[in-house]
Formats: structure tokens, sequence, C-alpha cells
């Protein structure tokens, strides 16, 4: 008789148990979402509306004369986004992003890694002071910067005054086609190498020292060590740093707007200038239309670098 109570016994009392576990898991639940509703408010309202919104818009032919009427306007479908790539205005900045990309993120994290391994082991009494320095171009107003870069490169600017003292008859940098690019890149790269560098010094001093003493150990160089450790162990961190530059540079806009206003004959002109002018003249469904072919762009890109890296790390 004792042998047929005592299951029945544990299964009475676990049965309140499994309540008061369930009641605890929603009470803990339902705290959870309260914490988190003030995120969902705000994400939904300045995020997930304005984007629906703004698809929407990209498929219909809104003009800034339809702002009286919005629900006046006709559905185009696919039209505004067949118009891009049929505009040669277009197509010319989608180049010019791209040579943005191509020549912007490598020299920035090309610069941003040598700064980092300089002051990670070949410099220690300053390290703070120079971190600090070269991380200030970040956090510089980047209008200042521009009135002092269209100064300095300017036919009269520093930079040719420069290259008179040992010799050199400088040129018209920022009218030139042909140079024009060369500086607003330069200031692109300017602005965004002390990101790469206090992400790649994070990674640096990350990485065990033992590792590398057992390497000195075993007979390896500073490069070797460089080739074989360093670069190797870097690989989240240059998958993380890549992914940010090509974000911004995909989506650069101050350096072209501030510096040279998108000009000589739109050989600086990006995709997001080329969407804020779209904006500007009331071409709000073609404006749309080009902020997506961005979306698509950075998500296409940085997935690929995903792929690429990670198959690696």
């Amino acid at each position: 008789m004792t042998t047929t109570l005592a299951p029945a016994t544990k299964r009475a009392t676990a049965v309140p148990k499994t309540a008061a576990h369930k009641a605890s898991r929603a009470r803990r639940t339902a705290v959870a979402w309260l914490f988190l509703a003030p995120f969902g408010l705000v994400f939904l309202v300045y995020t997930a509306i304005p984007t629906v919104a703004a698809l929407a818009l990209s498929l219909t032919d809104i003009r800034g004369a339809d702002l009286r009427t919005p629900f006046a306007v006709d559905f185009t479908g696919l039209d505004n986004y067949l118009r891009l790539f049929q505009d040669d205005t277009f197509v010319r900045d989608i180049l010019n992003t791209a040579l943005f990309v191509a020549v912007g993120v490598p020299l920035t994290m090309g610069i941003g890694f040598t700064l980092a391994l300089a002051l990670n082991s070949g410099i220690s009494r300053l390290r703070g002071v120079l971190r600090t320095v070269f991380f200030a171009p970040v956090v510089t107003n980047v209008v200042a910067v521009a009135l002092i870069w269209q100064y300095a490169f300017h036919l009269d600017g520093t930079v040719n005054k420069l290259l008179g003292a040992v010799g050199f008859a400088g040129p018209n940098w920022l009218d030139d086609p042909d140079l024009a690019m060369p500086v607003v890149i330069l200031l692109g790269v300017w602005r965004n190498f002390g990101i790469a560098m206090v992400l790649f010094l994070a990674g640096l001093q990350a990485v065990p020292r033992d590792v590398y003493e057992a390497a000195a150990l075993d007979g390896a160089g500073r490069w070797r060590q460089l080739r074989h450790i360093t670069l190797p162990l870097l690989l989240p961190t240059t998958l993380m740093v890549s992914v940010l530059l090509t974000v911004f540079y995909l989506q650069v806009f101050d350096e072209p707007y501030l510096l040279t206003g998108g000009g000589p004959l739109g050989s600086t002109e990006s995709v997001a200038l080329y969407t804020y002018r779209q904006f500007g003249a009331g071409e709000f469904g073609m404006s749309s239309a080009a902020s997506f072919v961005t979306l698509a762009l950075v998500t296409v890109v940085s997935v690929v670098q995903f792929r690429l890296l990670r198959s690696r790390t």
C-alpha cells in the first residue's frame, strides 16, 4: 500500500511546482517585454514605419506637387527603378561610389592597421596620447574640416604652396575632374582611419602574448609572426572593420557634398548625394527608389564579405 501511494504523492507535489514555474516564467517574459517596449515603440515609429512608407513611395510616381493629395498618386511598380538604371547620371554615381569603396576601404584599413601595430608594440609611453590624436578626426566637426581642406587644396592653398617650395606648380585640385576624386577619398580616409585603428588595436591586444613567445622560441621573426599569427587571429576583427568601412563608403555623403558639391562635372557625386538631389527636386518616388538601391548594394556587399572572410575564420 505504501508503494502505491508514493508515486501518486510525487505526482501531486510535482503539479504545483510546474504551475508555479510556468507562472514565474510568464512573469519574467512579461517583464522582459515591458523593458523592450520603449525600444520597440521607437523602432516602430522611427524605423519600421518610415521604411515601409519609403518602399511604398518608391513604387509610385509621387512628386513634390502631390503632397497635398498623397493618395491620388499612381502606382507605377518598378518603373522608378528602371528609370534609375536608364539614367546615365545614376550609373555614373554608382561607379563613383564603387571607386570610393575600392580605394577608400583598403587604404583606410591599411593605415589603421599600421598605426595599431605601432601603438601595440613599438610605442608605449605616449600610447594613450597618440591614440587620442589619431582618433580625433573621427569626432572632429566635418563642416569645419571641409572648409580647411577646401582652403588647403585651393589653387593658392597650403598644398600648392608646399609644392611650389620644392619647385612644382600645383594644380587646381578641386576643379579638376581627375584630381577632385582622390582629394575627396583622402578626406574620407583621414576621417575614418581612427575607427579602424581602434578596432585593430583592440583585436591585437586580445591576442595572447604566449603565442608570440612560443613562436619566438621556435625562431620565428617579426614578419613570420605577423604573417602566421597576427593576421590569421585578426580575421574576425578584419571582417568587422571591412564591413563597417564598406557600409560607410557605400553611403558616403558628407565628403563630396561639403568639399566639391559632387563636382566638377559630377566626378565626385555619390549615390547618396544623387538621392539627396532627387529628394530636393521633389522626385520623392525616384529618391526612395535610389535609397533602396543603396540598401541593396550594402546588403549584397556585406553578405559577400561575410561569406569570404567568415569561411577563413
